[in-house]
């Protein structure tokens, strides 16, 4: 009788259901685990799905007209817009996004940009010709190559290429206009080297060796010779960063950005005879993140990462001295670049209540004109605050730092809250525009909380390094200890936690899943390593060893053993809450096994467990359908777990 009666109603339960409208996920993603979405919800959701962003490409050298990145079908392609507020007139069509486009710099008659497919980074460089429409592959079809870069003379390009062996990135000579006269003009060792300038006179080019985030070099490339140079001088055994770099007008000094002898990145002039470094922002207690050279060598623009915010600078780099503080919009700037008529400056702007569209500031008088204006489909967004800057301290008792967005006045009592790791691990949590996010704050009530754990950027040298090798167990506990600090706050419910991250917050939501299981309700992990171990010994060749930088090297004894006691793989039965995993199956960086080795072991918990992979995605979705149907997921299971039944 009791088994009838348990098979009855879970027959009334499955004709219930099926009279409920349902989405039809594509053929492209492979479900396990998630229960069937509403179409009700999708509808619910959907205004916050809808939101764009536009990001600077480059400017036209003929005209005050540029190119931008926005998306108006499924994924971000290249626009010309030719006047501030102008239409944005789409020029590049693909299922994969399109990026990194830049004019020919002498006539402007084509753009090259680049583009990989299905989210395998395989970059491939595009020449786009304005006249024509018609598209020209410039690289092998095969290999990862870096955007390129263009002479003065505007005849060659130089880039970066795994052509050779797929692991060593070697240096490529192309004239766009004559795709068969591409080369190689040196090979190097490493995945780490990329071309930043060239000099005036188009002979020498300016090379990065990246290492590590604490560790790069600049070098000199004679392209006559084919010698390389070293450039950055000896620090007496201690590491040194060095990034990004840009030629003087006069070709007798560079500019670039260094720790050296002091914890945060400063703008610094590099005299290539004497070799003597000059600091230019040593006033500045902030990282000068990006940095950008008018074409007439007269001003230099540079924006600092002012506890998370990008605040635009201009210098005069004859004298030293900074200029007035430009009056812009409230809002984070980023993405430098300056018209030939150095005037113009161009660069993206994001707040709290816009997402990133592109400006442009006149820098002879002062005037910013606004070049686009992303819709936020339909949402009012002005009731959201600014987030607040928190602050707890390490279980060793290191400083740490986050941001906390709380959701509108009218969700009274203790709120529920969901922890969003950055990835990198040298990345940062930085205030800005939410997109999808949202939906949490404004219509479940939830808190976003974004920690900057040890290792993160923005905080120094020291700070940076901190998590790495077998260090990594600090940050770890800095989450342990964000759970501390949560429970002291009396309008957070420390009872209801979710903890979710991409990539290295992916890894770090593992942890998460693992260490405190018993102190959070669920957790989502997107595209994040479940060993390093396994994630090291499988991730792409040419990044193999600049991760084992930050990591440590699985090969040593200590150090495996370390990632084997730690590894959330190998911690799995720990796993006592709802897990959702989410994957890209072309992934180079994180490859797919990382989430389904988890999934496979989770599973054998008794614990729901949802596994979403896309077929046709890499290393996060971008695609507008994919990234779609893993928010409405997310949703759900925002609502099934953390919120419980009734959703709030």
């Amino acid at each position: 009788m009791k088994r009838s009666l348990i098979a009855l109603l879970s027959l009334l339960s499955t004709v219930v259901l099926a009279q409920v409208p349902v989405l039809t996920p594509g053929d492209n993603l492979a479900l396990r685990g998630l229960p069937p979405i509403p179409t009700a919800l999708a509808e619910d959701v959907g205004r916050y799905a809808n939101t764009r962003a536009a990001s600077f490409q480059d400017w036209s050298p003929t005209r005050r007209e540029m190119l931008i990145g926005t998306r108006f079908g499924d994924a971000v392609q290249i626009h010309r817009v030719r006047r501030p507020g102008g239409a944005r007139s789409q020029l590049t069509f693909s299922a994969d996004p399109s990026s990194a486009a830049v004019y020919q710099p002498t006539h402007g008659g084509f753009f090259v940009f680049h583009r990989a497919a299905g989210g395998d980074e395989k970059y491939q460089n595009y020449r786009f010709d304005l006249g024509t429409g018609v598209v020209t592959r410039l690289t092998d079809g095969q290999s990862r190559n870096s955007r390129g870069i263009w002479s003065h003379s505007g005849q060659r390009m130089v880039y970066s290429s795994t052509r050779r062996n797929g692991t060593d990135l070697d240096l490529y000579l192309v004239e766009p206009s004559r795709p068969q006269s591409d080369r190689m003009v040196a090979e190097l060792s490493g995945g780490g080297w990329s071309a930043l300038d060239w000099s005036p006179d188009d002979r020498k080019i300016l090379l990065s060796q990246f290492i590590s985030a604490n560790e790069t070099y600049l070098w000199l490339l004679d392209l006559d010779t084919g010698s390389r140079t070293a450039l950055t001088p000896s620090a007496g055994g201690v590491t040194v960063a060095y990034a990004g770099g840009q030629f003087s007008q006069d070709g007798k000094r560079v500019f670039t950005t260094t720790d050296r002898e002091n914890e945060f990145l400063r703008l610094a002039s590099l005299d290539l005879q004497s070799r003597k470094l000059g600091y230019l922002t040593t006033h500045i207690p902030w990282d000068v993140e990006e940095f950008a050279l008018a074409k007439d060598g007269k001003t230099l623009a540079f924006i600092t990462n002012e506890a998370g915010r990008g605040v635009l600078h201009l210098l005069d780099p004859a004298s030293g001295r900074e200029r007035p503080r430009p009056k812009l919009p409230a809002g984070s700037v980023s993405g430098l670049g300056w018209h030939n008529n150095s005037r113009d400056l161009a660069f993206q702007l994001d707040s709290t209540t816009a997402p990133a569209d592109v400006y442009s500031l006149d820098v002879k008088n002062g005037r910013v004109d606004r070049w686009t204006e992303s819709e936020t489909g339909g949402l009012d967004l002005q009731e959201l605050a600014e987030p607040e800057l928190i602050r707890w301290k390490g279980r060793d008792g290191l400083d740490l730092s986050g941001f906390l967005y709380r959701p509108p006045a009218r969700f009274t009592g203790k709120r529920p809250v969901i922890i969003s790791v950055h990835g990198g691990p040298e990345g940062q949590s930085r205030p800005g525009f939410l997109g999808r996010n949202s939906y949490y704050l404004k219509e479940l009530g939830v808190a976003l909380l974004f920690p900057n754990v040890r290792g993160s950027n923005g905080f120094g040298k020291t700070f940076l390094a901190a998590d790495n090798g077998v260090r990594r167990e600090g940050s770890h506990q800095d989450l342990a200890a964000l759970l501390d600090w949560i429970r002291t706050r009396p309008e957070l419910d420390a009872d209801r936690v979710m903890v979710m991250g991409g990539s290295y917050g992916g890894y770090m939501t593992l942890i998460a899943a693992t260490q405190l299981s018993d102190r959070i309700r669920c957790a989502v992990d997107v595209v994040g390593i479940s060993h390093l171990a396994t994630f090291l010994q499988n991730t792409s060749g040419y990044r193999r060893d600049l991760r084992r930088a930050e990591y440590g090297d699985e090969r040593d004894a200590t150090v495996r053993a370390f990632m084997d006691r730690t590894a959330p793989l190998n911690n799995v039965t720990r796993i006592r809450k709802p897990l959702f995993v989410v994957q890209g199956q072309n992934d180079p960086r994180v490859p797919y096994t990382e989430a389904e080795q988890i999934v496979a072991a989770a599973e054998k918990n008794g614990v729901p467990v949802w596994y979403l992979k896309a077929k046709d995605e890499g290393h996060g979705f971008l695609k507008k359908p994919n990234a779609d149907f893993q928010f409405y997921a997310t949703v759900l299971f925002v609502k099934e777990y953390l919120l419980g039944e009734g959703g709030r």
